[in-house]
Formats: C-alpha cells, sequence, structure tokens
C-alpha cells in the first residue's frame, strides 16, 4: 500500500482544539450582536442543485463554484462527440448536476421562498456556516472558509441598513480589533454614473473591472473597461471618479455634480445621505463613503458594504449589500426586498493573530485529578462531579500511570490546576490542589 502523505487540500486548513476555540470566540461575538438586533439563527446544506447557484454571481463567480460529479455512471448523459469536441460547458452540465455552496446569500433567498408562507415578515436570520470557492489561495484568501451572514428580507426599510453596520461596529468592538473601516456605496449610484456615461447596458461590465480597482490598479482598470468596449472618453471620465480624495460629504458633493438629474443616480444618493446621517447620528464614526466600491455581484441593487482595515494589512473583512429582486430568481411574484451582510470569519482570525487579540483565549482545562490509585476510580469520579456542579471543567487522567506522564501530559493538555488525593489527603479529608503556573500548592476541604 502506497503511503499517502497526510497534507490538506490546496486551500484549506486544519483547526486544532486552540485554533477552534479562538475562532468560537469570533463567532460567539457575531452571535451576540446579531441576536441583539434579533436576528435568528439558520443553517442550510453544504450542496446545493447547480440551478440554484448559477447565474447569481456573475461571470466571474459561476467560474469559481465547486461542482460535484453526479453519483454512479456520471458520464450516461454525456454525448460522445462533446467529449471529443472538449465542449467542457455541456460536459459539465450533464455530469454535475449540484455543487458546493459559493456563499450563504443564495441558499437562504431558496429557504425564503421555499418557506415563505410559515415565516413573519420582515424575516432576520443569521447564519454562521463554511462556503466554498475555486479561487487561487493566498493569503487571507482560501478555498473553504466560513462565512457569518446576517439577513434582512421582507422590508425596503433603510432603518435594516442602519441596524447592519451598527452590528459591523459592535463586533469589531467586541473583539477588540482597531482601525476598521466601513465603506459604503450604493449601486444605484454605480447605475447613474454608467447612464451619464452612455454605457448603461455595460453596467455589469463596468462594476466587475472597478470591483478589481484596489488588485489592478485604476490603469489596469481602464485598459479592461476599452477591452470590454469602453470608448476613451468614458474612460477618462469614470477615471476622474475614481480618484477622488477627501471626506466623505465632499466625494458626495462631487459625485452629485456629475450625476446631475440622473433619477436613478439621485435616488441612490438619497438612500446613501439617510444611511450615512442616522448611524453617525449613532455614533459610529468609521462609515466611510466610496464611489469606487463596486461589489461585482449581480444580486446587488442599493447600498453595498464593504469592510477594510485603514492599515491595508489585509483583504475585505466583511461585505454586503441590499438586493431587491434576489427572491425572483426562484419564481417568487411578490417582490421581497432584503439587505444581508457578511464577516469574513477566516480573515478576521488572521487579523487578530497577527495583531496578538487571542493571548487570553485556550483550549484549557481548569483541573485535572492526578490518578494515584485505579482502586480510587468511584472516588475521583465523585469529585469531578462535585467540580462540574460547580461550573469548572475537569478531567480525570485515565489510568495510575508513573507522576511524571501525568504531569506531561497535564502540561501539554494546558490544564491549570492539578488535584491530588492519596492516602494522606483521604485521613486528612482534603484534596491538595496545585496552580501549575506558579507551583503554589493548597488544601481544599473534600
Amino acid at each position: 500500500m502506497a503511503i499517502i502523505k497526510p497534507q490538506n487540500a490546496k486551500g484549506t486548513r486544519d483547526f486544532g482544539p486552540i485554533e477552534s476555540s479562538r475562532r468560537n470566540h469570533i463567532f460567539e461575538a457575531v452571535k451576540k450582536r446579531f441576536q441583539s438586533h434579533g436576528f435568528m439563527p439558520l443553517e442550510t446544506p453544504a450542496v446545493e442543485n447547480l440551478n440554484v447557484l448559477t447565474g447569481k454571481y456573475g461571470e466571474e463567480g459561476d467560474k469559481l463554484l465547486f461542482r460535484v460529479l453526479n453519483s454512479g455512471d456520471f458520464l450516461k448523459k454525456v454525448k460522445p462527440e462533446d467529449l471529443q469536441e472538449k465542449n467542457l460547458s455541456a460536459v459539465s452540465s450533464k455530469m454535475c448536476e449540484r455543487g458546493l455552496r459559493y456563499d450563504l446569500t443564495i441558499p437562504f433567498a431558496r429557504y425564503v421562498c421555499a418557506n415563505l408562507n410559515d415565516l413573519a415578515l420582515p424575516f432576520k436570520r443569521y447564519q454562521i456556516q463554511p462556503v466554498w470557492r475555486a479561487d487561487r489561495p493566498q493569503k487571507g484568501r482560501y478555498r473553504e472558509f466560513y462565512q457569518c451572514d446576517g439577513d434582512i428580507i421582507g422590508t425596503e426599510s433603510l432603518l435594516s441598513e442602519v441596524s447592519l453596520v451598527e452590528v459591523y461596529h459592535d463586533v469589531f468592538k467586541d473583539l477588540k480589533i482597531d482601525g476598521v473601516e466601513i465603506v459604503i456605496n450604493n449601486r444605484k449610484i454605480l447605475q447613474g454614473i454608467a447612464s451619464v456615461l452612455g454605457v448603461s447596458d455595460k453596467l455589469t461590465d463596468m462594476t466587475i473591472a472597478i470591483d478589481k480597482l484596489d488588485k489592478i490598479g485604476a490603469e489596469k482598470v481602464g485598459e479592461e473597461l476599452l477591452n470590454r468596449g469602453f470608448y476613451e472618453d468614458q474612460v477618462s471620465r469614470l477615471s476622474t471618479l475614481l480618484t477622488l480624495e477627501g471626506s466623505s460629504d465632499e466625494k458626495l458633493a462631487k459625485i452629485k455634480d456629475f450625476l446631475g438629474e440622473d433619477e436613478i443616480g439621485k435616488l441612490g444618493l438619497e438612500e446613501l445621505e439617510f444611511v450615512l446621517s442616522n448611524v453617525r447620528e449613532l455614533g459610529i464614526e468609521n462609515l466611510v463613503f466610496d464611489p469606487t466600491l463596486a461589489r461585482g455581484l449581480d444580486y446587488y441593487t442599493g447600498c453595498i458594504f464593504e469592510v477594510k482595515l485603514v492599515d491595508g494589512s489585509m483583504g475585505s473583512i466583511g461585505g454586503g449589500g441590499r438586493y431587491d429582486d434576489l427572491t425572483s430568481m426562484f419564481g417568487q411574484k411578490e417582490k421581497l426586498s432584503g439587505v444581508g451582510i457578511s464577516f469574513g470569519a477566516e480573515r478576521i482570525y488572521d487579523v487578530m493573530l497577527d495583531r496578538g487579540l487571542f493571548e487570553d483565549i485556550s483550549a484549557s482545562v481548569d483541573y485535572m485529578i492526578i490518578n494515584m490509585d485505579e482502586n480510587d476510580q468511584k472516588q475521583y469520579l465523585q469529585i469531578a462531579r462535585k467540580f462540574r456542579t460547580e461550573g469548572h471543567s475537569i478531567e480525570i487522567y485515565p489510568t495510575s500511570a508513573k507522576m511524571k506522564k501525568q504531569m506531561t501530559y497535564a502540561n501539554k493538555r494546558g490544564v491549570k490546576n492539578v488535584i491530588f488525593y492519596g492516602e494522606a489527603e483521604k485521613e486528612k479529608g482534603v484534596l491538595q490542589v496545585k496552580h501549575m503556573e506558579s507551583g503554589e500548592q493548597t488544601e481544599v476541604s473534600r
């Protein structure tokens, strides 16, 4: 039998006990803030039908879907000529009917449509589960990663956007991550810009290109737009907006001048100003307007968000936006407007690790009972039971091995205190408790 190297699949990673405890710390902070705003938990399957997933994430997103081969003879529906001609699109559609979820928003929309009669609208849910993208792995970007999502569906009220910005702000404050900037734009503003430029029919091309601004720079974005059929004067006018500087209010003033009387653009500005002003009333100052934020996903229709670190040490650690017609993709005739945000748990983890924000979080156990004599195991169990009823974590070393072996295990396990209960302790009716870090020993009444 060949020896297999125990290696992770590319773009994935393990999380041991300490790492899992740290991640749970992040998840609990997110849950706490969502729950404080009345959100309820939801879980959906890892595998979705491909007709649910495809066409929802744009041209670039569809390329990153992980497809799952049909069970059994997955080639039985494939025509030989398609194989010979390497018609990948035709072959793939016949071989794969399911795929791993790309995000949590589309499965959420599917769930809402399937259960609409049982839901009280607006429906507010949070969801913490893994997603998969066939992306090129790099720092802060993985092929399997957790998303922590919150969505409000069934209302057009912009108070929902305000509430979600508040969740963002409070979670990062709870996690003690400083230098966080919540960036906001509105897709209607981008629609207005496209209209003024005379490229309304190329809105998707424009947003896909703009979305790459941080990665490839303004010059390369301009080249991509030219390749997508834009004229040089259109690219030049758009470039002036991509390089705006100043405060949110100063940028807004310049965008207003550019949009003029464009109706859809003006509506986007009104929505954005409502959110900005109400968030400021809450004392939240790190929400900033950036007209270059595009969020290149086709389903966004209103306010869009992205969370960044001011120092640029990590890519986006959160994002989201409003989608007014997402449920119509599943045959829902009634228009259900929704808005949602997502936390990039993996990147948040890396940021906290780099900044030393996990120092007080471990997978340690409060106590361990040294197994002095296997004949005393019943008493060890009774002692452990008492400690657990008092709210402590405690374990018993499983065998009466040599003391050195038991103490070595306690050190590796991160045990805070060890308990000795031998003959001397039994006679006195006490427990001998040793604090592992200081070495101090104290007697405690049995």
